[in-house]
């Protein structure tokens, strides 16, 4: 194990707080540093959260150690899980649908409204880069908690108004009404730089992106030189929290190989 602080770590508690006070909720991070954060949370402070194993069933944690590491060979993810809930895919929409899932999802472009694109670049009838295509951002959007997670915090990606609308942010929340005001909640988005709620309105009362915290080492400054519109920044932003000895302890388990510095280098 090692105690070495890194940039990687403080975004997977980042992104571990994004779950905070989810309670019976099924955690369902997408990415590398996304699964750590997630099982983290589970791990320490949201015990009641489940696990999707990626196939058929919910695992139910009961301590740290049922957490399993990420990338585990399929025969070793198998065999380490606590099965507590059959749930085949068509089961999986029972919990989309009635708001009991926060995803946390990529974003190839966010805008302040928390509107996410991940299928093309560029005019919709001739893109420039054909990306993933929507994979669901929708009815996510929509119908339960949505978190995201930028590991390249640039202008082309923060961007003042994303190409192609695959998540619903929430001036278009706001224009769909009754339909997308159940459930909608875009709750965070963690890049490599800070941390960004929507606790802040325009001057029509909509949720705009608000700077929430810097990660230690990152000046406000270079947020905004990185951020391609208007971000709400209050008279003092804090620092990203740090992780503390026991959770830098459950991030070496739960990524022996270090695959979190793939998105985040260590140096």
């Amino acid at each position: 194990m090692t105690t070495d602080l890194t940039r990687a770590d403080i975004c997977a508690v980042a992104i571990a707080e994004a779950f905070r006070g989810d309670g019976e909720r099924l955690c369902n991070p997408i990415g590398n540093l996304p699964l750590i954060g997630g099982r983290l949370a589970v791990a320490s402070f949201e015990p009641h959260m489940m696990l999707t194993d990626g196939y058929y069933t919910l695992m139910d944690p009961t301590g740290p150690d049922d957490v399993p590491p990420i990338n585990l060979p399929e025969a070793e993810r198998l065999a380490s899980r606590t099965v507590a809930h059959w749930n085949p895919y068509r089961e999986m929409f029972s919990l989309l649908f009635h708001g009991r899932r926060h995803v946390m999802m990529g974003a190839t472009q966010v805008d302040r409204f928390g509107n996410q694109n991940i299928a093309a670049i560029g005019d919709w009838n001739k893109p420039r880069r054909q990306l993933l295509g929507f994979r669901g951002a929708p009815g996510n959007t929509i119908n339960h908690t949505t978190s995201y997670w930028v590991p390249n915090h640039s202008p082309r990606v923060f961007v003042e108004a994303v190409d192609v609308v695959c998540g619903i942010g929430y001036d278009r929340a706001v224009e769909l009404g009754p339909v997308a005001s159940r459930f909608h909640e875009i709750r965070r988005v963690v890049s490599n730089l800070g941390v960004f709620d929507f606790e802040a309105t325009d001057d029509a009362g909509v949720r705009v992106m608000r700077l929430a915290s810097v990660h230690p080492g990152v000046s406000v400054d270079e947020v905004v030189e990185a951020t391609g519109f208007e971000l709400v920044i209050g008279d003092d932003v804090p620092e990203t929290r740090l992780p503390t000895p026991e959770e830098l302890e459950i991030i070496s388990r739960l990524d022996p190989k270090g695959f979190r510095f793939q998105e985040v280098p260590a140096s």
